[in-house]
């Protein structure tokens, strides 16, 4: 019993250190790139494909875009104290 109340107790105070917020959460600018990302690869997904090979190209480089967006919002919510000193 004092083991589950010592790991509770840990995982408390280890919430309230680290601010928690949802991807996304002041990232209007990131949040609306990735929707018109996700909306630009279904549009390449739904054109012909006889292109040239540039379809393919720019669905690649799209879901690339996605991607690096997606991992751009995760950093900023990991670096959020750099945020704060610039404020």
């Amino acid at each position: 019993m004092r083991a589950r109340i010592a790991i509770l107790a840990l995982a408390v105070s280890t919430g309230l250190m680290f601010r928690v917020r949802p991807a996304g959460a002041d990232q209007p600018h990131m949040e609306a790139a990735l929707e018109a990302l996700k909306s630009a690869e279904a549009h390449l997904e739904k054109a012909t494909p006889d292109k040239g090979g540039h379809r393919n190209a720019a669905l690649q480089n799209t879901r690339s875009a996605i991607e690096h967006v997606r991992k751009g919002m995760v950093y900023d919510e990991r670096h959020e104290s750099k945020k704060e000193k610039k404020n």
